[in-house]
């Protein structure tokens, strides 16, 4: 759906909101009901298109898909349709969608053989699939890429337990190679595992179903190879990443916002990176409450040089969210220094809001120096472009605070990730009109 949201900013917020199921979670709980041809319930599925999709495509495979409810569904994969893997439209629909990678590590684990398009997804720099393959080959698959077609092929008579060391901690990477794992024969030990909370959900799912993996939430994961896995019910965690941008918002509109069911326990270093920024945030229970601030200011480190905020694997800061605390330091009291270092490419929408008038100096493809307004001379209302999921949504909360109206194009980059994001602002008094 093309289409574009029209902002009028500068006004003031107020209210709840609840976060949505979380995106990155939803791709890897949904790739693991191919495991088991019993039921798998899950609930707090987002509805956005990315998670829609991967289900769709799960239909098509011959998973039996019912619909319990907003967000609640049931899958039994006990007739997989092996021809739609082949053909010609899994090479198309599976190659809209960069989670679908993560079908592999199931589809190999239970029937031998799995089959993959060339994923498409973010422009966010190269985003290499090699750890995924890797794996795949050290637990004894075969693998074939056939550069014409673009298209992958894995087969494996038989699957081996082995020590693997990942070359770089990818949380797909790991999420397809312990799928694998769980049904191979003996243990594997996967080291410099990815240890986000999402695939720890992923982890104590698979257990519920019968796997046996230990080390769960450590880079060091253990995997004991059973036989078969069962049916189980699984509720996903709120998506970080939105809670995240909710605070920015409520701190960049000066606003009151209380955010129900996020799971703060799960949240990490995320808070306190928003306190840095100056912005005050309350625990109440499972909600976080965001009360109006009229001015917020960065820190300094201890030796009072400037402060720096950079992304790093699971416990270090998502860098999904390093966009969001790039456009609320914008208008903080204070110099930050933004440190993109796992992906390159993210930082190029900070040409929006230099055309919004924030003072922020793009030193490389990786770093941003912002240089705060402090509230005292607010951005102006722009037209632009969302590049990808994660600066649409930083773009969104620009000019949301900005003064005048503003027009975000090339929305569909903001409803793969959030859902009814226009409703959800609506409520708390945010004037968008989708065109």
């Amino acid at each position: 759906m093309t289409g574009a949201f029209e902002i009028r900013g500068g006004k003031q917020l107020h209210g709840e909101i609840t976060p949505q199921g979380a995106k990155n979670e939803a791709l890897q709980i949904l790739c693991a009901v191919l495991l088991t041809d019993e039921e798998v319930r899950i609930k707090n599925i987002p509805d956005i298109q990315d998670v829609n999709r991967l289900i769709e495509i799960l239909g098509d495979f011959g998973v039996k898909v019912t619909k319990n409810g907003s967000g609640d569904y049931s899958f039994k994969a006990n007739e997989i349709n092996f021809d739609y893997i082949k053909s010609p439209e899994f090479k198309k629909d599976g190659a809209k969608l960069r989670g679908s990678i993560m079908i592999l590590g199931p589809m190999l684990a239970r029937f031998g053989e799995a089959y993959m398009p060339t994923p498409g997804g973010d422009k966010i720099g190269r985003r290499r699939l090699d750890t995924h393959f890797q794996g795949f080959v050290e637990l004894g698959a075969e693998f074939h890429y056939d550069e014409n077609d673009y298209f992958y092929t894995l087969k494996a008579k038989e699957l081996r337990g082995k020590f693997i060391l990942l070359e770089e901690a990818s949380v797909t990477g790991t999420a397809n190679i312990v799928m694998a794992a769980v049904l191979a024969k003996g243990e594997t030990k996967i080291y410099n595992a990815a240890c986000e909370p999402y695939l720890q959900q992923l982890c104590k799912m698979l257990n519920r179903m019968g796997a046996k993996i230990s080390g769960i939430g450590s880079n060091l994961l253990t995997i004991e190879g059973v036989n078969h896995l069962g049916g189980t019910e699984h509720t996903m965690l709120p998506d970080m990443v939105e809670i995240g941008s909710w605070i920015g918002l409520a701190a960049m509109t000066k606003s009151a916002i209380t955010i129900k069911n996020v799971n703060y326990d799960e949240l990490g270093v995320i808070p306190n990176t928003f306190r840095k920024l100056g912005i005050t945030l309350e625990r109440s229970g499972e909600d976080i409450f965001v009360p109006a601030q009229e001015h917020y200011k960065i820190q300094k480190f201890i030796d009072g040089s400037i402060l720096t905020i950079s992304d790093a694997p699971w416990p270090g800061f998502t860098p999904d969210l390093l966009s969001i605390i790039l456009v609320v330091a914008t208008q903080a009291k204070g110099t930050l220094l933004v440190h993109q270092k796992m992906f390159e490419s993210r930082l190029f929408f900070v040409d929006k809001l230099i055309d919004m008038g924030a003072q922020i100096i793009l030193c490389d493809p990786h770093r941003a120096t912002v240089v705060g307004l402090n509230h005292e001379s607010p951005l102006r209302g722009t037209s632009m472009v969302s590049p990808d999921i994660r600066a649409g949504n930083a773009l969104l909360i620009a000019a949301l605070s900005a003064e005048g109206k503003s027009t975000i194009h090339n929305i569909e980059q903001i409803d793969r990730g959030y859902e009814n994001i226009d409703g959800r602002l609506k409520a708390l008094g945010a004037n968008i009109v989708r065109i």
